[in-house]
């Protein structure tokens, strides 16, 4: 669909870099953001000022009072709401032209394998690793890309996962236990804000096949040390999820 008055305006300022057909991409484009924490506070936020058209958001927490040093599109008037539910309302409100679909419920195999089929681009804005594996699992079946963030502490780390091309999650974990936290991790919270919006740059290069990618690598960031290294990172043959694929 062709952008109206009020959306050339609206992204002028970025037009003059990526120009008007890429910007109809994204105005066609739905990306799904599995988290709407840290991380999927800020991916969500920038990928609606960017103007993707449509953004669906599944989350089955609820705002929490500690939630508020990271989580910066929550506030007080917010705690005990669905974040899912709170994210799509506040968002509709940044930006009325993008269609938001809220899925205030458990990502699981069952309830992810229709959204991950809808989307163009997935973002991991996950928290735990069972769920965040279930999620590489789907987009690998489904031939999705999925860009992949994670936080704790000052640190965290990012790649962009294509189907066929790149190693998977499981690539880098096969043979090792992965066990997710009981209590809560510690994070700094600007760490996930950093981390999200290296996310959606993934994710509008992806959109609009631009730039270089982060792909076949892995983005390390230390911010207590502001040490940001990149490593190269190659697929398992004998992964279980993408090894035959």
């Amino acid at each position: 669909m062709p952008l109206d008055k009020y959306e050339l305006e609206r992204y002028s300022r970025h037009l003059l870099l990526i120009g008007l057909e890429k910007q109809e991409m994204l105005k066609e484009s739905t990306v799904l953001i599995v988290g709407a924490g840290g991380l999927g506070s800020v991916a969500s936020m920038y990928l609606t000022y960017m103007g993707v058209g449509r953004i669906i958001i599944v989350d089955d927490g609820t705002v929490e009072l500690n939630n508020l040093n990271r989580q910066i599109l929550y506030n007080d008037s917010d705690i005990n709401e669905y974040k899912a539910v709170a994210a799509c309302r506040k968002l509709r409100a940044l930006n009325t032209r993008i269609v938001f679909e809220c899925h205030k419920e458990r990502f699981d195999e069952n309830s992810g394998e229709r959204l991950v089929r809808e989307a163009d681009v997935v973002i991991d804005a996950l928290d735990n690793w069972s769920s965040r594996l279930i999620l590489n699992n789907l987009c690998v079946r489904n031939g999705k890309p999925l860009v992949h963030g994670g936080v704790e502490g000052w640190y965290g780390q990012v790649t962009t996962i294509i189907p066929k091309q790149t190693p998977c999650l499981n690539c880098l974990f096969v043979g090792r236990k992965i066990t997710d936290r009981r209590n809560p991790f510690p994070i700094i919270g600007f760490t996930p804000g950093i981390v999200g919006l290296i996310e959606v740059a993934e994710a509008v290069k992806l959109l609009t096949k631009l730039g270089e990618l982060l792909t076949n690598r892995l983005l390390l960031i230390d911010l207590y040390a502001m040490e940001f290294r990149v490593i190269n990172i190659e697929k398992n043959p004998r992964c279980p999820v993408c090894g035959g694929v």
